[in-house]
């Protein structure tokens, strides 16, 4: 019976995931390689567990759609505009920079030059859903280079829609000017779409149904919003992913966003498991095994070349060497999106067979390493912290650091959020001078604003330490939102000033230990905080005091 085919091909799908990405997970290998891997394993082209792909390309698509639907629900309209200025100058100047250079190497190789620009815009765009999931699995989401990456993968896809809209272009197909205007038209009243039903449809509609309060109903409600709208942005064009992903957007513009969120998680992790299965059986074994030499070749070449404009990007717009080197670690790989580029070029010619073969293999081991990379990236920017002079000759610190006069006995606070902003404020009550130093420049726009002393600086750099006056501090307090960032600080910190005491807070208790192994006098944790303040209140309203509680 067919329907046992296809049965057998899920369980193999999902059987391999869970033993190869199990085991890989035991010795450090991240899950979405470990996807890929037995991908590759039980393709067509290795064991031949599953000789016919189509099904499974079936379920792919549907977890290609969650995952980007997912994404778009995570990040909100409200959030793109909270990083704006990611979006906006570092997407700009990374998808621009990128798609000039790959074109430039490309036409020195002999390739035409609407042949070049089509590869740069093949090569300019990341993969959204592994690095987000990544940034996420290690809690770095919010952190300086995890908010850089999010502004930058969001223009990325954005660029997506005018690059499927130029691919006839390039191809050298004759177009009016009225076919490229009506091109830009429907770009735009895409967007003004999205917009529109962001703020006035979407959170109409659930909102209707919530009331019903049949959460089967909401379920469906948000599955059909999902599929519905990128069902309806395909037909202008756009591919099922992309459309997913603005379909994101607009249900995260609701106050339904979270429920959503809950309702969606473990089905998309399902399916988005299944699509990094098929993305691994794409790869022809043999014929990479018979064409290793062309394919490491251009694979090193799209590594390297986007880490070094990734942090040339980053040194642009001033951001400390250690963000820069950590978003370029981030942001080096191809993503899911240049799939759907290859597709919508592959009956116009643009790519010859051979290159559009060891391009797709190049996007899939580029997707496999990424996680891997992600996981070297504080290794790498550690040991380019540890070079003072890089940081001086590449100018990764904004010029005019000014921490104004020499401080004694003051507080330094590494991190001007809300705990950091607290801190100075307590600081001053009682009676304390204080700076904060932040790699934020709103965040030390909105300190001094507030009347704190505040400057532009990485604490993880001994310099800025000590024009800060570290060794005659009477406290640090560091309060970054990133665990591999503060566990440096603190280490910095105790080399510039071994006395000091240093107050560390972190998100898990699980990151206590280390931390006071790089010499934090106490850690704070979040986990630990909203625990004992639960206990407290949950106490206070059975009837105990509020000093028994």
């Amino acid at each position: 019976m067919p329907e046992i085919g296809y049965l057998w091909d899920l369980v193999i799908v999902l059987g391999s995931a869970v033993v190869v990405a199990t085991v890989l997970r035991r010795v450090g290998v991240p899950s979405i390689a470990g996807f890929i891997l037995s991908g590759a394993l039980v393709g067509p082209t290795a064991l031949r567990l599953v000789d016919d792909t189509h099904q499974v390309e079936v379920l792919a698509e549907v977890g290609i759609v969650l995952l980007l639907f997912g994404i778009g629900l995570e990040l909100s309209l409200g959030h793109l505009r909270r990083i704006w200025k990611a979006i906006l100058l570092g997407g700009s100047i990374q998808v621009a920079a990128t798609v000039a250079c790959t074109a430039a190497v490309a036409v020195w190789f002999g390739l035409g030059t609407g042949p070049a620009v089509f590869l740069g815009c093949v090569v300019a765009v990341s993969s959204t859903a592994v690095v987000l999931r990544g940034l996420s699995t290690r809690g770095e989401l919010d952190s300086p280079h995890g908010r850089l990456a999010v502004g930058i993968l969001v223009f990325q896809d954005l660029c997506v829609v005018p690059m499927l809209l130029a691919v006839p272009i390039l191809a050298g197909h004759q177009s009016s000017t009225r076919e490229i205007a009506l091109a830009a038209v429907t770009g735009l009243a895409i967007l003004a779409g999205v917009l529109f039903a962001a703020s006035r449809v979407v959170p109409y509609l659930l909102a209707f149904v919530a009331k019903t309060r049949e959460r089967e109903l909401f379920v469906l409600t948000v599955f059909l919003g999902c599929f519905g709208i990128a069902w309806g942005l395909s037909l202008a064009g756009i591919s099922l992913a992309l459309g997913a992903f603005l379909a994101g957007l607009i249900v995260a513009g609701s106050e339904f966003r979270h429920q959503a969120m809950s309702d969606l998680i473990p089905v998309r992790e399902v399916f988005a498991s299944v699509f990094f299965v098929s993305v691994g059986m794409l790869l022809d074994v043999p014929d990479v095994i018979e064409h290793f030499a062309p394919i490491l070749g251009l694979l090193g070449l799209i590594l390297v070349g986007k880490f070094a404009i990734m942090l040339g990007m980053g040194l642009i717009l001033r951001m400390p060497l250690r963000v820069a080197i950590l978003s370029a670690a981030t942001l080096c790989q191809i993503g899911e999106f240049s799939f759907v580029l290859l597709n919508a070029a592959s009956g116009t010619g643009l790519l010859g067979a051979a290159l559009s073969h060891n391009l797709l293999v190049a996007i899939i081991l580029s997707m496999l390493f990424t996680p891997m990379v992600i996981a070297f990236g504080p290794h790498l920017a550690l040991g380019a912290d540890r070079v003072p002079w890089l940081n001086r000759i590449l100018g990764a610190e904004p010029p005019g650091f000014d921490a104004h006069e020499p401080h004694s006995d003051h507080v330094i606070v590494a991190g001007y959020g809300r705990a950091g902003r607290e801190v100075c404020q307590a600081a001053r009550t009682a009676g304390f001078s204080c700076i904060a130093v932040d790699v934020n420049v709103d965040n030390v726009r909105a300190a001094k604003a507030a009347g704190d002393l505040a400057v532009y600086g990485d604490v993880t750099q001994m310099e800025v330490l000590e024009e800060l006056g570290c060794r005659n501090a009477r406290l640090v307090v560091v309060t970054i939102n990133d665990t591999r960032a503060t566990e440096l600080a603190v280490r910095t910190i105790r080399r510039t000033a071994p006395d000091t005491p240093v107050i560390a807070r972190t998100l898990y208790d699980i990151d206590e230990d280390s931390l006071k192994a790089a010499g934090a006098t106490r850690v704070i944790t979040a986990e630990a905080t909203t625990s004992a303040e639960i206990v407290s209140t949950c106490l206070t309203e059975l009837g105990s005091t509020e000093s028994e509680a």
